[in-house]
């Protein structure tokens, strides 16, 4: 047996994966545990606890641990940064060789998390470059084998922001580079917090914002980044502040990872004053946000065309935070050549540890065999006897189901209009809610996503909920035949279904959508099944079982959620639980 630990540390979206003989067993992320801090940067601790009692080993029985980070990398761009940068260059090469110190004693803390003596654990430290560990997150997880073409872009990681590879086989040899100062990541996020989402991981929110705005700023976002025709892109100096060093992954007074101001004083000269938060967005905020998504789009395409230039394939894999970007990941089965593109449920910096495992596996064990990852279920299950009790502590209206009737139960309680959690199995592994830790409603219903905002979710009006629907009807109901199980495309609705599906369409006529295949989970299949029989449309408003925290991970604390907010419902396993004055519908589901 060889078994591999992989982790991200010292970053946001701290995580840890088990690997055991080429296939994964357990991932998951810190911030779902302990504190349940979003983007928890913390040593994952509680992580590399749970996936070592998944897989049933401790410490001492790992072969490799493999990191997601080689401070050894890309030194020469380093220096030229700080010398034409001294100040801010030399804080950020301090901080550099900071957590290259931190990272010494990696074996002795993953010792500590599983209760073992530091001389126990002889596994070999293995780093693994950020950049390439995210290609290898989603290419040793998908199902190609021949040539491949294989892609990396977020903010940056080991002082990269992009890397294009060639992969086939067991091999990923990579072909080119973008350092900073140059980042297509730190573009997104940059325009982000000169709108008001200045926190950790909201560019998502200007994606959802984008559609309400015009493109009146795109001569300005074409000077801010620029497409070069002998390379990638490049951003305009003096317009972005980054890479001035400070503490990374650090944490401020509310739990918040603390974010460095990425655009400079001259936006200032090109957009006026930047939105403080909480202030009303205005039309211009909407139009930067517009303008944003467009520039961004349009060098996303250029990047993966120059890539296929390098690597004329009809498959691509690729990953890192930028990846996201559900507008542009449908774009790119749209307008570039590539026509199978794979990435893994975990795209951010969580599925790190994954990349760093399964690289270790192939190109330091030796490993030979692949694994294709079908599914998102990697996370911790809880017994039926949790969930039993979790669900008595309510003390509201509860009926124990057999499990053949779960689904028809459930669908019935929708398509009532109730607003249901949903509980089973494995916790998904990334950011999204896949069907088994999600809060479901009728999509057909006009008032249902003001009703969960006001709720349960509490959150900015504008941002649209997610529609699960089952993969043989994706082409009667989008534009585009895009299988999705991992919810990372936004497609259009066929302009004939928009209107009778209002609660997840888009003000542009989109849906950030997830297919699903019964073979990857029958029992949230069988559920939207038995509601279509009902409504007639096999589709349900999937989004995620949270109130502005991580996504739940123990019985208890669904049940929390279900108590403190206004979910009418709440289904455990086999254990279906209603509020009070739902309790006649409970006795005819």
């Amino acid at each position: 047996m060889t078994a591999i630990l992989g982790l991200n540390l010292n970053h946001p979206d701290a995580s840890a994966a088990l690997i055991i003989d080429g296939k994964v067993v357990a991932a998951s992320a810190e911030e779902r545990f302990g504190k349940r801090i979003k983007h928890d940067p913390s040593f994952p601790l509680q992580a590399i606890q749970s996936v070592l009692a998944m897989g049933g080993i401790s410490s001492k029985d790992l072969d490799f641990i493999a990191v997601a980070r080689d401070p050894s990398q890309n030194r020469a761009a380093q220096v030229s940064y700080v010398l034409r940068n001294p100040l801010s260059g030399g804080k950020a090469a301090l901080e550099h060789i900071r957590r290259a110190k931190d990272e010494l004693s990696i074996s002795e803390q993953v010792a500590e998390a599983s209760g073992q003596a530091p001389d126990m654990v002889k596994a070999k430290v293995v780093n693994v470059e950020h950049h390439l560990s995210h290609i290898a997150s989603s290419y040793y997880c998908s199902p190609f084998d021949g040539l491949t073409a294989g892609f990396s872009y977020d903010g940056s990681g080991d002082f990269t922001s992009a890397m294009a590879a060639r992969c086939e086989g067991t091999r990923i040899d990579v072909l080119d580079r973008v350092n900073l100062p140059n980042s297509l990541g730190f573009f997104y996020t940059a325009c982000c917090q000169f709108i008001g989402f200045a926190e950790y991981g909201e560019e998502y929110k200007v994606m959802g914002l984008a559609p309400y705005g015009v493109d009146s700023f795109a001569d300005t976002m074409r000077e801010l980044v620029q497409t070069r025709p002998d390379g990638w892109f490049k951003l305009a100096e003096g317009f972005f502040g980054m890479h001035r060093g400070g503490e990374s992954g650090k944490m401020d007074e509310r739990n918040h990872v603390e974010m460095l101001r990425l655009f400079t004083d001259k936006w200032i000269e090109k957009f006026g004053s930047p939105r403080q938060r909480g202030e009303e967005l205005t039309q211009r905020d909407k139009d930067i946000a517009r303008s944003c998504q467009v520039r961004f789009e349009e060098v996303a395409v250029h990047c993966f065309n120059k890539l296929h230039d390098l690597v004329p394939s009809k498959q691509v894999v690729y990953a890192g935070g930028c990846a996201l970007n559900g507008v542009m990941n449908a774009r790119l089965l749209r307008d570039t050549p590539f026509q199978q593109a794979y990435m893994q449920p975990a795209s951010s910096d969580d599925g790190l540890c994954l990349g760093a495992g399964l690289w270790t596996w192939h190109n330091v064990a030796g490993g030979r065999e692949r694994f294709h990852m079908t599914h998102s279920y990697w996370g911790p299950a809880h017994s039926d006897e949790t969930m039993r009790r979790a669900a008595e502590s309510a003390k509201t209206p509860m009926r124990e189901l057999s499990p053949g009737n779960v689904p028809k139960a459930v669908a019935s309680l929708l398509h009532a209009g109730l607003v249901v959690g949903w509980y089973q199995g494995r916790s998904e592994w990334g950011p999204r809610a896949l069907g088994n830790r999600s809060i479901l409603a009728d999509p057909t219903r006009a008032n249902m996503k003001d009703v969960i905002n006001a709720k349960i979710k509490r959150r900015e009006g504008f941002r649209p909920f997610a529609p699960t629907i089952l993969q043989p009807a994706v082409s009667t109901y989008f534009e585009q035949d895009v299988f999705s199980p991992f919810m990372m495309h936004v497609v259009k609705l066929r302009p004939e279904w928009r209107e009778r599906l209002p609660a997840i369409t888009h003000v542009d006529g989109t849906g950030r959508l997830q297919s699903i295949a019964r073979d990857t989970n029958p029992l949230y299949y069988d559920l939207i099944h038995s509601f279509g029989e009902l409504s007639g449309i096999p589709i349900v408003l999937n989004t995620s079982f949270n109130e502005n925290e991580p996504i739940v991970d123990t019985p208890e604390q669904a049940m929390s959620c279900f108590l403190r907010t206004g979910l009418d419902a709440i289904c455990l396993g086999r254990y279906l639980v209603v509020k009070g004055e739902h309790a006649k519908l409970l006795s005819d589901a």
